[in-house]
């Protein structure tokens, strides 16, 4: 088994290393590591080539995504821009046949106060229509409905009959626009008892 060992051993060595030698020489070991440190480089430069590339490709990607961000931005600059010129281009052009009616109305000679009076109602029908449209609404509150204050102003409580914290007159109305109050009704309010 020995001579097995051995033989063996023999064999490796001698395909490894030049005969008769049983170490490597320096030669072989410089052609080995240099061997090695060749491949080591090729692999290290393959590597840099690759992540290279790749950098090339993300500043690339940054960059259109930067493009895009600054084109959306200007599209939305653009477009407040515009919806502040024409926010009132709807209820502007709801307003004009109320114009066109106050105009038609002033325009008639020797009309009668009949007349006059049935054209200032159709007029604020009109009117009443185009802030109904652009979601204007009155507040108006009725005589002995709960006084609220989010959308009444109270000028002065008065004794009264009713319960107390209710609406007793109205002296100008209120109006809403798109669920805000623009301006609170004006009235009197009951006290307390």
């Amino acid at each position: 088994m020995t001579d097995a060992k051995s033989n063996i051993t023999g064999q490796e060595t001698s395909s490894t290393y030049p005969q008769g030698s049983d170490q490597p020489t320096a030669q072989d070991i410089q052609a080995t590591m240099a061997n090695h440190e060749a491949d080591m480089l090729a692999k290290c430069q393959s590597d840099l080539a690759e992540l290279q590339a790749k950098s090339t490709d993300l500043a690339d990607q940054y960059l259109r995504a930067k493009a895009d961000v600054e084109n959306a931005r200007r599209r939305a600059e653009d477009e407040i821009s515009k919806a502040r010129k024409f926010a009132v281009e709807g209820f502007a052009d709801s307003l004009l046949p109320v114009i066109d009616s106050l105009e038609a109305g002033l325009a008639v000679k020797d009309a009668s106060l009949e007349t006059i009076r049935e054209g200032a109602q159709a007029t604020l029908r009109q009117l009443l229509a185009a802030l109904e449209r652009n979601k204007v609404l009155a507040i108006n509150p009725s005589v002995g409905s709960k006084f609220d204050p989010h959308l009444h102003q109270a000028i002065s409580v008065v004794p009264s009959d009713q319960e107390s914290n209710t609406v007793v007159t109205l002296l100008q109305k209120g109006y809403l626009i798109a669920e805000r109050v623009l301006r609170p009704a004006l009235v009197t309010v009951s006290a307390s008892k």
